[in-house]
């Protein structure tokens, strides 16, 4: 079935029962799992904008399964704005749907007295009556400070009766969401410096930790995945992002010395490194239209990569760095398709 006007009529696109999840089939990658010590039931694949997805297609991976949306506000507006209408429909006031979606958004001004300004935005913006996940964002390596001074707002921003939800109240109006859940359920940090990714690691101010991962940039693993217990029921939950691209370019463009008959990873892939990884429940996508959707999905649904896979991958991902040549490579650990 088809989206339409979600605040008019109840829709079962995620399924009152098990329908949706019974279409997927059983591999070793569950499409959906908890994300980490929060209540949310979020899929392996998550959506951002951006690549400046359509809002329609962006509905479109809401009825293929994805509930986990990226959003935001101030940064790169121009690109994230062509998913606004849909996360509307999805998410505003009225919605049936509300709870079937799990609303990321973040902030890239990390500054304490200007998140009340920033969910102002994002709630008018989208006209939502709470955010499940807000991220601090691009946190760096001299953001240590900042960072702290805006973690100990996490008590006041969280969860419901906060003093942030009690300030939402007034300028939009109470509503029985908004008293339940709070403005904000969760709190999470979009790290580029891995060393302060491991610091706040295992903080109960921090939620969601959000880092960049792929086959070319593989700090994360033993600094965030490997330090966590995947069946701990109080870790934070993992989300990645940046799994196709590197600063040396798209990563699923072959290195020049990869031998011709060799494996050339696809997009989908490359998420299914990330997925393969410990502890790592979310892999975010910025797809342009809904072909990409499918593929990911489809790709996903193969289950993890084997290790002689992923050892073949960390090969190919050092290739486009340029940290080892392809003589360097044991002949017996390259894939050939």
């Amino acid at each position: 079935m088809r989206i339409g006007d979600l605040s008019q009529k109840p829709t079962t696109v995620l399924g009152e029962s098990n329908q949706l999840i019974a279409k997927f089939t059983e591999s070793d990658i569950p499409f959906y799992r908890q994300l980490g010590r929060t209540n949310l039931k979020v899929s392996c694949l998550g959506l951002g904008g951006g690549g400046s997805i359509s809002s329609e297609d962006t509905l479109y991976a809401f009825e293929q399964g994805i509930n986990y949306f990226f959003y935001s506000s101030d940064l790169h507006h121009f690109l994230y704005r062509s998913m606004a209408d849909a996360l509307r429909k999805l998410c505003g006031r009225g919605s049936s749907v509300r709870e079937k979606v799990v609303l990321a958004t973040v902030t890239y001004i990390k500054n304490p007295e200007i998140v009340l300004s920033a969910l102002f935005d994002q709630f008018q913006e989208l006209g939502i009556d709470y955010i499940d996940v807000l991220h601090w964002g691009w946190v760096g390596e001299n953001d240590h400070s900042a960072l702290n001074n805006c973690l100990q707002l996490s008590p006041d921003i969280r969860g419901a009766s906060s003093v942030y939800q009690r300030t939402i109240e007034r300028v939009f109006g109470v509503s029985e969401r908004l008293k339940k859940m709070g403005a904000v359920r969760y709190v999470g940090a979009s790290f580029h410096d891995l060393n302060l990714a491991h610091q706040w690691l295992n903080s109960p101010l921090l939620d969601v930790v959000m880092v960049r991962h792929n086959v070319a940039h593989r700090s994360a693993q033993h600094q965030a995945f490997n330090c966590l217990n995947v069946a701990d029921p109080q870790r934070p939950g993992i989300v990645t992002f940046k799994s196709t691209g590197s600063h040396t370019g798209s990563l699923w463009e072959v290195p020049p010395s990869l031998p011709s008959n060799c494996w050339r990873p696809n997009v989908p892939d490359l998420y299914r490194y990330s997925l393969s990884q410990n502890s790592v429940d979310v892999c975010l996508m910025g797809l342009q239209r809904r072909e990409e959707i499918d593929a990911a999905i489809a790709g996903v649904q193969r289950g993890k990569l084997t290790p002689g896979e992923i050892e073949y991958l960390n090969f190919y991902g050092d290739l486009h760095r340029d940290r080892i040549k392809i003589g360097d490579i044991p002949p017996e650990k390259l894939i050939y398709r």
